[in-house]
């Protein structure tokens, strides 16, 4: 099985970077997200109707180094296996990269073979490498519109047929 992963580097510092990921709402998604995401032990949901649902339970925040989110509930509604998220695990690692941050995010679970992999391989690019990027370097994510998502899940569905 291998992981879903990305991995970028950016000017900011590891605490920087960390605070960035931490203010979730702000490179995934304003409306989209209830509860504290910034809170060791905190759960929170991400919903985006008729497409995704999934609940996350911080499990590990570690300032400059690494947050880790839990995914114990969820529905990912254009696949069959509709959890199969559920038992997986979200994880940003942060290191020191010559003046700069290196950011890896993990979906840790999630496997090559899963039915979600390639469309959840390019929403986990987007909001990984561009809008928690910009998020870090700007102040500002950039997040996918509903109608960005819904293209993205046709797509997906017209190259599975």
């Amino acid at each position: 099985m291998s992981d879903l992963t990305h991995t970028f580097t950016v000017d900011a510092t590891p605490q920087e970077a960390y605070e960035a990921i931490i203010d979730v709402r702000s490179w995934w998604g304003a409306t989209n997200i209830v509860g504290p995401t910034d809170q060791l032990g905190a759960d929170w949901f991400y919903l985006v109707p008729d497409i995704h649902y999934s609940k996350q339970r911080t499990a590990e925040l570690v300032p400059g180094e690494r947050v880790v989110w839990e995914f114990t509930d969820g529905y990912l509604d254009f696949i069959a296996e509709k959890g199969e998220w559920i038992g997986t695990r979200g994880r940003f690692d942060i290191a020191p990269d010559g003046g700069r941050s290196q950011v890896t995010f993990t979906h840790e679970g999630l496997a090559s073979s899963d039915e979600c992999f390639d469309v959840c391989h390019d929403a986990w690019r987007h909001y990984i490498t561009e809008s928690l990027r910009q998020r870090i370097v700007t102040g500002h994510g950039t997040m996918r519109t509903r109608e960005e998502d819904q293209a993205a899940v046709r797509q997906h569905a017209e190259t599975r047929k």
